[in-house]
């Protein structure tokens, strides 16, 4: 199947809801990630409608809902992963499962190679979870706008057995206007932001390929082309700052933040206030810790946060600023007898550029085996505002064969930055800028404007895999490639 195959049956599978929707009652996030699967056959996992409230509104969306209202699915590391699919949205979509590496035909991508599952129909998914990690859900048509998407966390022994709080952020933007529209307005734009990047562009290949640029934007470059889309509202586990979800903590205790960028065009920084935060793993692979208060998380990625509370029985807000705006959102961490402020949707000042800066920094603490790449590819990500059409070029098909080590280089010549996520496999970052380094391991890894990065892994999981950007209008605009194996 060709790209634009693909394109085709994302979109014939995408409708968003427009009619009025039952409201399926459902458990608050931080009761849901502690519900386990028992083992004792398949889970029950449902594709529902349901109703919330935004900015005072009723808004139709989509679930990803356990009978019991549970959202998504927490599971067991190294079990089964067991799940029986039913669709009871009324329209056809397919799930991916997004950090796990499950075998190709159960990847949840329409037509590649599994068809769309139909309103009422349930399909049964059986593979080896594998290692745990803070993973998502979502499909992977234009239905993952309107929040079809959920928490997947897979718990180890050590997690299970740990004197810490797990707290599950999923992070969303939210519009009103149906995603189509969205996407028409875009490919409707002629001059985007203002601006003619073409002669740009040309001088800054040259730099780029000499090796003069940098993994990060050169300066002035940084605020170009950050927002395609001004949403309604931007929210933490279905809700937004007028009406946070407020988790209950205990005084001095210990907390685990399990931070989930679902949003399908925005990037944040997660910000814990005055807490310092230990980053312990990012796209649910763990790494040698890094402190702060501030981590950037683009488009598709996850972070594990490790917060240490205070004795006093303070409220403790944890926003996630959006990237170039004031905008923000989050939930608040409030131990008994807290007093909780009003927060408000609006901050004082924009929220950092997403860059690499972190990732630069960030060291895997199970790194791949020392080994030489045994295939090499050099892509190039392009497009523009100007028509809104977005290329991987470099080919359709990576042709791999199993057991290759492989190493794909991505140069960005665009103005956007484009969060890069591999179905099927996790890889190390192993370059940033044309600097050779030993990152993190992850499925998706930003790549700024004008810069580059390069990535390694295993060819261990046979199929045709995608490689996409996580930015969904991106994706829905041409920029995708496969993996294939041969």
């Amino acid at each position: 199947m060709k790209r634009r195959e693909f394109l085709g049956g994302l979109m014939s599978g995408v409708a968003v809801a427009a009619s009025a929707a039952a409201l399926h009652p459902s458990r608050s996030w931080a009761e849901a990630s502690k519900a386990t699967s028992s083992g004792a056959g398949a889970r029950s996992l449902a594709i529902t409608k349901r109703v919330i409230e935004v900015n005072g509104r009723a808004a139709n969306v989509f679930g990803l809902l356990q009978p019991d209202g549970a959202v998504g699915l927490t599971l067991d590391a190294d079990s089964p992963f067991d799940v029986a699919l039913s669709n009871q949205g009324g329209e056809a979509t397919l799930i991916h499962w997004h950090g796990l590496a499950p075998p190709w035909d159960m990847d949840g991508v329409p037509d590649n190679p599994a068809a769309l599952l139909k309103a009422k129909e349930t399909r049964h998914y059986a593979f080896p979870v594998g290692a745990g990690g803070t993973h998502w859900m979502h499909a992977h048509t234009l239905q993952e706008q309107n929040l079809l998407a959920a928490p997947l966390i897979v718990r180890t022994a050590d997690d299970r057995q740990s004197d810490e709080q797990e707290v599950v952020i999923l992070l969303h933007d939210f519009s009103f206007t149906p995603a189509e529209e969205l996407l028409a307005d875009l490919k409707g734009s002629s001059t985007g932001h203002g601006m003619d990047h073409s002669a740009m562009m040309q001088g800054m290949a040259s730099n780029m390929q000499e090796g003069h640029m940098s993994g990060m934007a050169m300066s002035g470059m940084a605020a170009m082309d950050q927002n395609d889309i001004e949403y309604d509202a931007y929210l933490a586990n279905d809700r937004t700052l007028d009406d946070p979800e407020v988790v209950a903590v205990e005084n001095g205790g210990r907390v685990r933040l399990r931070v989930i960028n679902g949003a399908t065009a925005t990037a944040f920084t997660v910000d814990t206030g005055t807490l310092t935060g230990q980053l312990i793993a990012v796209d649910g692979q763990s790494v040698q810790p890094v402190s702060g208060n501030r981590f950037p998380i683009s488009m598709g990625q996850r972070l594990d946060i490790r917060l240490e509370l205070p004795e006093s029985a303070e409220a403790q807000p944890i926003l996630a600023l959006r990237e170039g705006t004031n905008h923000r959102t989050g939930i608040i961490l409030a131990p008994s007898g807290a007093k909780i402020a009003k927060i408000a949707s609006h901050g004082t000042e924009p929220g950092p550029v997403v860059g690499l800066d972190l990732e630069e920094r960030l060291a895997a603490v199970t790194p791949l085996p020392a080994r030489l790449a045994d295939r090499r590819f050099e892509l190039t990500l392009t497009g523009s505002m100007s028509g809104y059409d977005w290329r991987i070029e470099g080919g359709d098909d990576l042709g791999v064969r199993e057991g290759e080590r492989i190493e794909i280089v991505m140069r960005n010549m665009s103005m956007m930055s484009h969060p890069m996520h591999l179905h099927g496999h996790h890889f190390q970052v192993v370059g940033i800028g044309g600097k050779a380094l030993g990152g993190a391991m992850r499925d998706t890894v930003l790549v700024p404007p004008m810069g580059s990065v390069n990535v390694m892994f295993d060819a261990n999981n046979p199929g045709r895999w995608p490689l996409h950007c996580h930015h969904l209008y991106h994706m829905a605009s041409g920029m995708m490639s496969f993996v294939a194996y041969t």
